[in-house]
């Protein structure tokens, strides 16, 4: 896209800004590389606990005032965690951004450290709910089976016992190693103009830090098929289906987005249509991919009661297969494609989708393309490559699973159709 333009600093702190015409908006990003797959087993959760830290106050500021301030900017700012980013967010008129911006990187760079002990108490509140969510839960229960004991496996927010231990020193000193110039891009999308945000970026964060610890990364290494199983009193059953793909650079991704649409991402998807649409076995199913710097992972979720579990794990089954086993009918490949790249365009109307895909993209070194080169790719995938992507990485007796409900026997029996040797 002829607009978009990255520079990177002195200190290695990337910024990169994609303009759109008509919008009197900028969404603002400041992407850090570290989340959980940064941290080892004693660490689990630090990434994100640091990211609530961050909106507890500066050396200057309180946390009030921060809010204070971004609610007179009649903007909003808020943060997230993942496997392997962090970002601290904001959207704010064109007009604010040379006021916003210096706050966001206060945070950043100065944050007090101050109420740790209270703010550790939110984040075991937020873990204890967690818990009590076997929707969230089954999707990390699934997670630690595809890449077990590994940090790729656990939960992004940590857990109860490295929470409720962990101090200040810690804190500190994982922030000083991660939150590093080389190690962060600050993205920008809207009404923004490239050299002013480099200069603001130079005068806002100049203070970071030119390097930090080499950190810790665990390589992924996928386990064996298995089966892990948590009996807890639920109204539903939550079944998860994974199993190891390929990384975010593979050329093949654009046929795994077409594939996983196919398969649940959508409404005329095959499996909403069967399970849900055709036969009301479940509120909620479907699939979904992700790719990480050295491996991914590929899933299918469903959410029923247990009278209906059976049935619906038997669609499912026979779904996967005939994947492998049926070409792709033409006007259901079309219509596939179609919804891709609707749904792309329709996306990338908005400023903040815009900021997302650039700075995960320059933050993971992944390749920057065009709309029209992405609609390229996906109307080049054909239904050989769907077919093949199916038969190498979802078919079912490969995959692992992960439930949650009041009985582990009704869950192994549920099993038989999809993976035999799992339920056995």
């Amino acid at each position: 896209m002829s607009g978009r333009r990255v520079t990177t600093g002195p200190g290695g702190l990337r910024i990169a800004t994609e303009p759109l015409e008509g919008v009197r908006s900028v969404a603002l990003g400041v992407w850090i590389g570290v989340g959980s797959r940064y941290e080892r087993p004693d660490e689990a959760g630090i990434s994100h606990f640091i990211e609530h830290m961050l909106f507890k106050g500066t050396r200057r500021r309180s946390a009030e005032e921060i809010a204070q301030i971004f609610d007179g900017l009649g903007g909003e700012v808020n943060a997230a965690t993942s496997k392997d980013y962090t970002v601290v967010y904001t959207r704010v008129l064109d007009e604010h951004l040379e006021r916003a911006l210096p706050v966001l990187a206060e945070m950043l760079i100065e944050p007090a450290w101050t109420d740790l002990a209270q703010e550790r108490d939110v984040v075991l509140e937020e873990i204890a709910m967690y818990e009590d969510d076997p929707h969230d839960q089954v999707h990390d229960l699934i997670g630690e089976a595809v890449f077990p004991g590994q940090a790729l496996g656990r939960p992004v927010i940590g857990s109860a016992e490295v929470i409720g231990a962990v101090g200040e020193d810690e804190v500190r000193a994982f922030h000083r190693g991660h939150y590093v110039a080389p190690n962060m891009v600050v993205a920008a999308a809207g009404s923004v103009d490239h050299d002013r945000l480099v200069a603001l970026c130079g005068e806002a964060l100049a203070a970071l830090p030119a390097a930090g610890e080499n950190g810790y990364f665990e390589p992924a290494v996928p386990g064996r098929p298995t089966l892990v199983v948590k009996e807890k009193p639920t109204e539903q059953y939550h079944l998860a289906l994974g199993g190891p793909s390929f990384d975010r650079n593979d050329p093949r991704r654009h046929a795994q987005s077409v594939l996983d649409t196919l398969l649940g991402g959508s409404m005329s998807s095959r499996l909403f249509q069967e399970v849900r649409e055709k036969r009301g076995l479940a509120y909620s199913v479907g699939s979904y991919s992700v790719g990480y710097a050295d491996s991914g992972q590929v899933g299918v979720y469903l959410g029923t009661r247990e009278e209906s579990l059976v049935t619906a794990c038997a669609v499912i089954a026979r779904e996967l297969r005939r994947i492998v086993e049926e070409p792709v009918p033409a006007d259901e490949l079309r219509r596939t494609k179609d919804h891709l790249k609707g749904r792309l365009v329709l996306g990338l109307e908005s400023p903040a989708t815009r900021m997302n895909r650039l700075g995960k993209a320059i933050l993971g070194q992944t390749e920057l393309l065009s709309i029209d080169e992405v609609i390229e790719r996906v109307e080049a995938v054909t239904a050989e490559d769907v077919r093949r992507l199916a038969e190498e990485f979802w078919r079912p007796e490969c995959m692992s699973a992960a439930a949650i409900g009041p009985r582990s026997d009704a869950i192994r029996s549920a099993l038989e159709p999809l993976a035999p040797e799992l339920a056995g």
